[in-house]
């Protein structure tokens, strides 16, 4: 019986132990396409935590550009430059991110406590922490997010 379990446990941590996929690899793994030649991808995470039914929702120039729940993340496409993303519950938080040409970019969105609701905090984040997290990430649904962003500012019937 002990054998046994020790045979589980090797396999679990051999599988554990596989390396995880590069974004430029765009593997079923990660789901991570390359970005569209000349522009720039923002890959959006959020990890488990505080504030579960936030929604991390950045916007540039006031127009949302992604959303990331509890334990999940998203990607976008961008032009190359500097772009200002912000946050936004009972306090505002913003980052600013110069993107180049065919590169990607990772940012986190952590919840942290406020008076009465979470407060998201972003921040850059290397491409190693976000493959640290994406074990515990899952896809948001791109197609109900590129939906919600189409609606974003529209009046509500």
């Amino acid at each position: 019986m002990k054998m046994m379990s020790t045979v589980a446990l090797a396999a679990a941590l051999s599988f554990a132990a596989a390396p995880l996929a590069h974004a430029e690899d765009a593997t079923p793994a990660t789901t991570l396409p390359t970005p569209p030649k000349g522009k720039g991808m923002v890959v959006l995470y959020r990890p488990g935590g505080m504030g579960m039914a936030i929604v991390c929702h950045p916007r540039e120039n006031g127009k949302m550009v992604a959303k990331a729940g509890n334990g999940k993340y998203s990607y976008f496409f961008v032009e190359p430059g500097k772009h200002k993303f912000t946050v936004e519950t009972e306090a505002k938080n913003e980052i600013n991110v110069e993107v180049d040409p065919d590169d990607t970019y990772y940012v986190r969105c952590k919840i942290t406590m406020g008076i009465m609701a979470g407060r998201p905090r972003l921040s850059l984040a290397t491409k190693a922490e976000f493959d640290e997290a994406l074990p515990h990430l899952k896809l948001e649904d791109m197609a109900k997010m590129a939906d919600d962003i189409a609606k974003d500012g529209q009046p509500k019937n």
